[in-house]
């Protein structure tokens, strides 16, 4: 005990203040876990902010003048997919004929899914949680992180859109690449691996004093206000270490587009193992005036970045473990205002691949007016008698179940409400 007082004291001299937080056993492991490596699978969820233009992607529509682009003969196909010709008019990104060309075969649409609203904010807390009136549901990527690693230092990662946790699990934003270097080395001068504030051995003196109070402390009584910040304290500690393997997967350069850097900041935190779901978002998708022209920038520019970050996890050799979810809170109205532009429409689609999805799969449909067609949940065909319209719960339900999260006491505590009936069977094949 001597020279450990002996340390403590040369550590205040030279200024190394340490922070001594008091943990139960049984929250003390729960902190040590920080530093356990998360191997997948990684769940990322795209969201097209402001409301795309489904029929310039994968519900296309040449009829009713629903569109100025292009007419019904000029729709294409690959597989089970019907898609937009967009490649003529694209500015920049990626074309649907390329996407569908390289991801077809991996897809999985949804179409005529009914958002129930067609405003921006409760549209975007429905698609993300599944829950249209509530407030304190977590999005599917925050419930999962909780689930499944919420023990991770970047356990749940949001780059924008709606992000509530149901309190279940901490959000991290990065914003940058070199944000992310930081936090990778927070034990060094601005990041730098070459200027550590302490050398290996001070910092290993350190953790074992930390260790070594914790355990001696550990029976001793704490108000539950005061054990949550001593555990937030020293799970902080942890992760600071841990969060060094992020290192040496972050790329020397930055990509330039906007969802390429989310991308790769959400790779690295998944190839270290700490972090279990991610939430990129771009947005100006609400295309009141000039919707043609503004959806043919933002359209390319999205599945440019979902092409990114899937072909770069093939690179980081993680592709395999990666489930994509590809969603906006609303749809475009089958008609144009005087401005050109397209309204508010509750009516839409989302797209899926990854792990533990059958591919080359489109389920549901619209009308030649872009109304919702019903379906039967038993078979996923339509039925426009005895049909239910698909929903953002019926989508969360399916989600849950995919995760392996649905009989988790996380999920129950947040209940999505579907009758056994009504629950999408063998959605994702």
């Amino acid at each position: 005990m001597s020279n450990r007082r002996h340390f403590l004291k040369l550590c205040g001299l030279a200024g190394l203040g340490l922070a001594m937080p008091v943990l139960r056993p049984d929250a003390l492991r729960a902190a040590e876990k920080q530093d356990e490596t998360y191997p997948g699978p990684y769940y990322v969820v795209f969201n097209a902010s402001g409301g795309w233009d489904t029929t310039y992607l994968m519900d296309p529509k040449g009829v009713n003048e629903i569109n100025r682009l292009y007419k019904e003969g000029d729709i294409l196909t690959r597989g089970a997919h019907k898609y937009a010709p967009i490649k003529q008019h694209a500015q920049g990104g990626m074309c649907n004929e390329d996407f569908y060309a390289e991801f077809g075969t991996e897809l999985l649409t949804l179409n005529g899914l009914d958002y129930s609203v067609n405003n921006h904010s409760p549209g975007a807390r429905y698609m993300a949680t599944g829950k249209l009136d509530s407030l304190a549901f977590p999005t599917f990527a925050a419930l999962v992180a909780a689930c499944r690693g919420s023990s991770c230092p970047l356990a749940f990662l949001t780059f924008g859109n709606y992000s509530a946790t149901g309190n279940l699990v901490a959000m991290s934003r990065v914003p940058y690449l070199p944000s992310l270097q930081k936090i990778a080395g927070a034990d060094a001068v601005e990041g730098n691996e070459r200027a550590p504030y302490h050398d290996s051995f001070a910092l290993d003196r350190i953790e074992q004093a930390l260790r070594d109070r914790h355990e001696a402390n550990a029976a001793g009584p704490r108000l539950p206000r005061a054990e949550r910040g001593e555990n937030m304290l020293y799970a902080a500690q942890v992760n600071s270490k841990a969060l060094q393997r992020v290192s040496q997967y972050i790329p020397k350069t930055s990509p330039k587009e906007r969802l390429s850097q989310q991308a790769e900041i959400a790779l690295a935190s998944f190839k270290a193992g700490v972090c279990v779901s991610a939430n990129l978002d771009i947005g100006q998708f609400d295309s009141h005036a000039n919707n043609d022209p503004d959806q043919m920038k933002l359209i390319p520019e999205f599945l440019a970045g979902i092409a990114y970050l899937v072909r770069r996890a093939g690179e980081l050799q993680i592709r395999d473990q990666l489930v994509v979810v590809i969603q906006s809170e609303m749809g475009r109205t089958p008609n144009y205002n005087t401005g050109n532009g397209k309204d508010h429409w509750s009516i839409g689609s989302a797209m899926f691949l990854g792990r533990g999805i059958k591919g080359n799969r489109v389920i549901g449909a619209t009308d030649e007016k872009q109304f919702a067609v019903p379906l039967d949940p038993q078979t996923l065909t339509t039925d426009k008698d005895k049909g239910i319209r698909v929903r953002p719960e019926h989508i969360h339900e399916s989600l849950r179940e995919l995760a392996g999260i649905a009989d988790h006491p996380l999920s129950r505590k947040f209940p999505l409400g579907l009758a056994e009936h009504e629950k999408l069977k063998a959605f994702w094949g």
